[in-house]
């Protein structure tokens, strides 16, 4: 199915470029448009009064997978003869423990070419991704060993409207704490500990998901990916699923804080799957079975996440409150403001 996302046109000055804390903002204290599901209703309020539109007994899930520094430099040898003395290579998804689909930011490249990160650190081209610019990578190094040297050597991946390399701390959750995240999961950038305390001295639950997000964009707008092909590793324990059940059983909320959980959520539900990798597209007619609410940033245009969206509240509802967002100059992206939709 081809993503027919909302469109909308973002005055460029509503990217935000800075992270809260350098803009002299509390993560939690960014701003949050709330939103009623049912009756289209907007109001404007701080993110850390979250905790009063919930109610004891709802549950709040989000996604502990840290973010990784997905942007590598290595050189570039054929036959061991050097191409090159630095060539961009961006992570796109883990396959296995030493396998990686990457992004190589070179159009010559071929099976068998070898890439040297460092002197402990080698690649080599083992093979192409159908109908895409991706191609496999096999380390020299698995595992922790490999994800090591990854957080020594890279930079977390950023694009246009960041036009400063702030460090990854600040493309990190304060709860992450599973690596493998190539984007930073940033609907929970927002939470602080304080936060998540207030919301559990309230009655109400708190607990996390894993959902590894993938790399989001090819560099090029020929290599469009729908969906279907934008696939995530996910895991949800027993305990947690459990948990949802009896809460929604209960009469009580889910709130999915992101559509990586909302991702993941509805995964394991539709195929009957705790862990596993998802190609799982949520649009507007999808029957949703878990998360009965979404925390979440702003999005782009034509963003396939708004086909999610639309699948929690009517488009026209959705654009009316993205127009509100425009005019009072909320901030998008993973350092802006949130979105309560409940």
């Amino acid at each position: 199915m081809v993503a027919k996302a909302l469109d909308f046109y973002l005055p460029s000055q509503l990217n935000a470029s800075h992270p809260p804390e350098k803009r002299g903002i509390r993560r939690d204290h960014v701003r949050m448009m709330v939103l009623n599901r049912s009756s289209g209703n907007i109001e404007h309020d701080q993110f850390f009064h979250l905790p009063h539109y919930l109610e004891p007994g709802d549950l709040v899930i989000l996604n502990n997978s840290r973010t990784i520094p997905a942007v590598l430099h290595a050189k570039w040898y054929r036959n061991k003869v050097q191409l090159t003395t630095k060539t961009e290579i961006r992570l796109a998804r883990r396959r296995e423990d030493d396998i990686w689909e990457t992004l190589i930011v070179e159009s010559r490249v071929k099976i068998g070419d070898q890439f040297i990160f460092s002197p402990e650190l080698t690649a080599t081209v083992i093979g192409v991704k159908k109908n895409s610019p991706l191609k496999l990578l096999k380390f020299t190094k698995k595992g922790s060993d490999l994800l090591n040297i990854i957080y020594a050597l890279g930079e977390p991946v950023r694009y246009e409207y960041i036009d400063h390399p702030w460090s990854l701390d600040y493309y990190q959750t304060v709860f992450a704490s599973q690596p493998g995240s190539v984007e930073m999961p940033s609907a929970g950038r927002a939470f602080s500990w304080e936060l998540l305390f207030t919301l559990m001295r309230k009655g109400i639950q708190v607990d996390f998901i894993q959902l590894h997000t993938g790399l989001s964009y090819l560099l090029d707008d020929q290599w469009h990916q729908s969906p279907e092909e934008n696939e995530e590793e996910y895991h949800i324990s027993e305990k947690t699923m459990q948990r949802t059940l009896e809460t929604k059983a209960a009469g009580k909320k889910v709130i999915a804080v992101g559509t990586t959980v909302v991702r993941a959520l509805e995964s394991a539900e539709k195929l009957g799957h705790l862990s596993g990798v998802t190609n799982l597209y949520i649009h507007r007619e999808f029957p949703m079975k878990i998360a009965d609410g979404i925390i979440t940033g702003f999005h782009e245009p034509q963003a396939s996440h708004l086909d999610m969206l639309s699948a929690f509240i009517a488009e026209h509802h959705l654009l009316r409150a993205y127009d509100q967002a425009i005019d009072a100059k909320y901030l998008w992206h993973e350092f802006g403001d949130m979105n309560l939709i409940i």
